[in-house]
C-alpha cells in the first residue's frame, strides 16, 4: 500500500466503497521499504488515516526470492494470519487481488465461509510466459494455473479489467458452465486530481522551458511491456514533420537508458526531457501536454489489462497515441474518437497518425472537453470503478440472503 499501485488502485476505491457503508480489514504485502524507520512512520500515517474510513490495515512483509518457495511462504503467512483476523469478527466477503491472493481467500473460504470475490488484475502465467520468464508447461506456469483454476471454482464473484477478456475466461475450467456474478472494471482515475487546468498547464510549461511547443508525453515504466524503442522511433518521426515538437517522459527509470534512445535516433537533447515526477506531481505535467503515448508489447496476456495511464491523460484532456491489441484499446479508440489507433510499428503509420494529432491540436479547448468526457463515462474512480464494485458487493450480500431464507 506503501507503493503508487496501491496508493491509485487499491486505496481510493476503499475509501470511496466506505462511504456506501462498507468496512474493510485490509491485508497487503510490503517491500522492505516499509521495515526501515521511516517507512514504519510512514504506515503508521498510513494506518491511522485509513482508519478514519473503517479501513483496519495489516500488512506482513512480502519475499521475492527464491520464487517459488518465497511465494508458498507467503501464502502459508496469508492463510494463517488472514485466519487469525477473521476469527474475531464478522467478515462477509473475502476480495482477493490478483492470484495469489484468491489462493489465500480460497482457503478463507473453506475454513470460514465467505463469498469470494476473485478481481483478475491480470493473466499471471500467461504473462510470465509473454515476457519469457517461464516457458510454456513449466513448473511455476502449471503451479499458478492449478491454482487459478481452483480460484476460480470456488469464486462468488469475478472482476476483470476488460470486456475483451471475458468471453475468454468465462469458458476455462473452474468458470465454465458456471453463472458467476461479473462487473469488468477497469483501471480508473481520480477525476478531481487528473484534469485539465489553463492555469497549471501555463504554470508548468514555463517551469520546463517549453512554451507553445507541441508535447507529446509518455507517463511511466519503460521497458519490459513497455515499448521504449518503438516510441522513440514514433517520437523521431513526428519530430521531422514538426522540428518543435518536444518529448515529455515522466518516469522514475533510467534517465540513462532514455537517453541513449533518443540520441541512437539523432534526437537533440532540446527536444525531449525527463522527469523523475512523483506521484502527486503527474496531473500538473500531463496538464502540459498535447497528447498521450504509451507503446505496449501486444500478446495475448495484455487482452486482460487496462493501463491506468488511459484513464490519466484522457482526464487531463490528452488524446491517445496507442496500439492495437491492449485490453479494450481498439474500442477506446473506435467507439469513442478518443486519438489515434497504432496496428503497425512502422515509419508509414507513424507519420499518418501525426496528421491524426493535428486535426485534435486544431481545436485544443473542444478536445480536451471530449477527452474528459470520455474518461468520466468509461474510467471515472467514483462513478465507474467504486459504483461497480459496490453493485457487486451488494448483488453477493443479497444472493446470500435470498438462499439463506
Amino acid at each position: 500500500m506503501l507503493e503508487p499501485l496501491g496508493q491509485s488502485q487499491v486505496l481510493p476505491y476503499l475509501k470511496g466503497l466506505s462511504k456506501f457503508g462498507w468496512r474493510f480489514t485490509l491485508l497487503s504485502y510490503e517491500r522492505e521499504q516499509a521495515y526501515t524507520g521511516k517507512g514504519q512512520q510512514h504506515c503508521r500515517q498510513l494506518a491511522n488515516d485509513l482508519m478514519r474510513f473503517d479501513i483496519d490495515w495489516h500488512y506482513l512483509r512480502y519475499h521475492q526470492k527464491p520464487s517459488l518457495p518465497a511465494t508458498a511462504y507467503d501464502v502459508a503467512a496469508g492463510i494463517w494470519y488472514a485466519s487469525r483476523l477473521l476469527k474475531h469478527r464478522k467478515v462477509e466477503l473475502v476480495h482477493a487481488r490478483a492470484q495469489i491472493a484468491a489462493v489465500i481467500a480460497l482457503a478463507l473460504k473453506r475454513r470460514f465461509g465467505p463469498k469470494l470475490i476473485f478481481d483478475v488484475r491480470g493473466l499471471m502465467a500467461e504473462e510470465y510466459i509473454d515476457a519469457g520468464h517461464w516457458r510454456a508447461g513449466s513448473i511455476p506456469s502449471r503451479v499458478t494455473k492449478a491454482g487459478e483454476r481452483r480460484a476460480f471454482a470456488g469464486a462468488d464473484g469475478v472482476v476483470t479489467l476488460t470486456e475483451r477478456i471475458w468471453p475468454i475466461i468465462k469458458e476455462w475450467e473452474g468458470l465454465r458452465d458456471r453463472n458467476v456474478a461479473h462487473e469488468v472494471i477497469p483501471c480508473c482515475a481520480d477525476l478531481q486530481r487528473f484534469r485539465f487546468s489553463s492555469d497549471t498547464r501555463d504554470h508548468c510549461r514555463r517551469e520546463l522551458g517549453i512554451a507553445d511547443r507541441f508535447v507529446l508525453i509518455y507517463s511511466g515504466s519503460i521497458d519490459g511491456w513497455y515499448l521504449t524503442e518503438e516510441m522513440a522511433d514514433f517520437f523521431a518521426t513526428f519530430a521531422r514533420k514538426k522540428p518543435n515538437a518536444v518529448f515529455l517522459w515522466l518516469t522514475r527509470s533510467s534517465r540513462e537508458r532514455i537517453q541513449a534512445v533518443m540520441r541512437a535516433r539523432h534526437i537533440d537533447e532540446s527536444s525531449f526531457k525527463i522527469v523523475a515526477a512523483l506521484p502527486q506531481d503527474v496531473p500538473k505535467y500531463l496538464a502540459a501536454g498535447d497528447a498521450g503515448l504509451a507503446f505496449i508489447k501486444p500478446c495475448f496476456s495484455k487482452l486482460a489489462s487496462s493501463p491506468t495511464k488511459y484513464a490519466e491523460y484522457l482526464g487531463c484532456g490528452l488524446p491517445l497515441v496507442i496500439n492495437a491489441g491492449i485490453g479494450d484499446s481498439d474500442a477506446l479508440i473506435t467507439q469513442h474518437n478518443c486519438g489515434v489507433l497504432m496496428q503497425r510499428f512502422a515509419e508509414t503509420d507513424y507519420a499518418e497518425a501525426v496528421d491524426q494529432l493535428d486535426q485534435f491540436k486544431a481545436n485544443a479547448a473542444a478536445t480536451r472537453s471530449a477527452m474528459h468526457k470520455v474518461a468520466e463515462l468509461l474510467f471515472d474512480l467514483n462513478e465507474v470503478g467504486v459504483a461497480r464494485y459496490a453493485r457487486l458487493y451488494q448483488r453477493l450480500i443479497s444472493d446470500d440472503s435470498q438462499g439463506k431464507r
